[in-house]
């Protein structure tokens, strides 16, 4: 079963609480979704493998680690994954990015893919799918199929705020791929909102609420 980490950092947290705030507005709710994504990204990208290199230091050579060089990839989930892309890309300036668009029909809460552009070798990156809400779980269980079809084999989710019916339902679709998240929240509403969530995180992020 892949592995849920809840990174629940000072600095996380106390972003997390002004994110949440009603009265936070939609140039401060940016740039904390951009904090934020560089916050997690740190222990997505933990496993990251390293090797071994000498630098010349001025006063002597050192020995020093470096990124491996994996190809890495960046999928947001159509339309607020985006605000979580720019934090990630900040800590991995090579890696590609795609884009899955999905949204939940409000009548059957089920995701309904519309969009899907990957890079033409995502099936030898590792992913990252990107996404502020894990509220149903179906977008990123789509998002998911989507990549795997496309030949991906190592494949992180990564959420800012989680429902636990959420989590449940990408673990019971997709047991191998890891979740990392700021904070796991109480439930779903009957609208499938998070509670107490933040409300809709691609309206507070492009003002069209």
């Amino acid at each position: 079963m892949g592995k849920v980490v809840v990174i629940d950092h000072p600095l996380v947290m106390h972003k997390l609480s002004i994110l949440r705030d009603k009265r936070t507005g939609t140039k401060e709710f940016r740039e904390l979704v951009y904090e934020l994504s560089i916050l997690l990204g740190y222990e997505v990208t933990r496993e990251l493998a390293v090797t071994e290199t000498i630098v010349e230091t001025p006063i002597g050579p050192a020995k020093c680690k470096t990124l491996e060089g994996k190809k890495l990839g960046v999928v947001p989930i159509l339309r607020a994954g985006l605000g979580m892309v720019d934090g990630i890309t900040s800590l991995l300036p090579a890696a590609k990015v795609g884009h899955i668009g999905l949204y939940r029909d409000p009548n059957t809460l089920k995701p309904v893919d519309y969009y899907s552009k990957l890079p033409s070798d995502v099936g030898e990156r590792d992913i990252i799918i990107v996404d502020p809400m894990l509220a149903t779980g179906g977008s990123a269980v789509a998002a998911i199929d989507v990549c795997k079809r496309e030949g991906c084999k190592n494949i992180k989710l990564c959420n800012l705020i989680a429902a636990p019916e959420g989590i449940k339902v990408v673990q019971d679709a997709h047991p191998d791929v890891d979740i990392y998240l700021a904070c796991i929240d109480e439930y779903l509403n009957d609208h499938g909102y998070i509670v107490p969530g933040l409300g809709d995180a691609g309206d507070r992020l492009f003002g069209t609420k």
